[in-house]
């Protein structure tokens, strides 16, 4: 029904198609439809089709709870909608949105027919750790968590007591957003591998959301930094540089030469550092001292690595 108001008409293949039924199974749900009492006609022929006569049937654009809550999930790609089983809610919820605002030949084709949104990063590596579908059910019922952390600067498992507000999809990795000893703090899912829900509800901070904590966390991680590093970039790496560094990466705008562009950049530790070896002599550090003493460290390891084999 929802595909026969959404358009003028639809061969029973395409029927079939959406639905993933046989012709068969068509033909004898269209027969039904029509025992039924609803004016639904079927025209043979390359122009033909099924129809429903206009401001017939039953209003089926009404949303259920379920689709309006789905519905309000704004921003996510279908992949991440699929990640949180948000997908059959959701596709029904704009079924029915295209079924009442059924578009004319001379109209403009609808956003979503004419913008995709994909909001993952290029080459992201494959989904590991919890899976988003998994802890949301926890979450929503706003239970503590018990967590199994596996951080990249520890060389152990760290088991916390989490209070959690939600879930954040961010450049498409999600994190689970919440205090750790009244703490706020975002921990990867891939991360996370295992977890349990604890039966006492949880204790976030008062007047405080999903969205306050995130924000702010996000502007923590943005702003925060332990070393700051001056470099000269190369003017044919300076837009790859500021790809791959963001915000961390401020432009001198008094300094700038016919070679290079003399910038900040700022790192949370100075291991971190590393991340400018790719770039190779389109990059000079100038200082501080313990930034140019780490990438000399770093490189001669990578050229030791890589030195010829002696001949016998």
């Amino acid at each position: 029904m929802l595909l026969l108001k959404s358009r003028e008409a639809v061969t029973t293949q395409e029927l079939a198609s959406a639905l993933g039924v046989s012709l068969r199974t068509i033909t004898r749900d269209l027969n039904w439809l029509r025992d039924a009492g609803l004016p639904v006609t079927a025209q043979r022929g390359r122009l033909g089709g099924v129809t429903l006569l206009p401001g017939s049937g039953p209003d089926l654009t009404r949303l259920t709870p379920g689709e309006r809550d789905h519905l309000s999930l704004t921003g996510l790609d279908e992949k991440q909608r699929a990640e949180l089983n948000a997908s059959v809610e959701s596709r029904r919820a704009l079924s029915k949105i295209v079924a009442g605002q059924a578009r004319r030949g001379h109209e403009l084709l609808p956003l979503a027919d004419a913008v995709h949104v994909d909001s993952r990063p290029w080459l992201q590596g494959r989904d590991s750790g919890t899976a988003p579908a998994s802890l949301i059910g926890a979450v929503r019922r706003g239970r503590r968590l018990r967590i199994t952390y596996d951080s990249p600067r520890e060389s152990f498992l760290r088991d916390l007591l989490v209070d959690p507000y939600g879930l954040l999809a961010k450049a498409g990795i999600w994190y689970l957003v919440a205090d750790c000893a009244r703490a706020p703090r975002m921990y990867r899912l891939e991360r996370i591998t295992m977890w349990t829900e604890v039966d006492e509800p949880r204790r976030t901070r008062e007047s405080q959301t999903l969205a306050t904590v995130a924000a702010a966390l996000i502007d923590q991680w943005e702003h925060q930094h332990a070393i700051e590093v001056s470099a000269t970039i190369d003017h044919t790496q300076i837009e790859r540089a500021q790809r791959v560094f963001g915000r961390r990466l401020v432009p001198d705008d008094d300094e700038a030469s016919a070679t290079g562009r003399k910038v900040m950049i700022r790192f949370l530790h100075l291991e971190d550092v590393r991340a400018l070896l790719p770039f190779g002599s389109a990059i000079t550090v100038h200082g501080p001292d313990e930034a140019r003493a780490h990438l000399r460290a770093l490189a001669t390891d990578l050229a030791h690595h890589y030195a010829p084999s002696p001949t016998p």
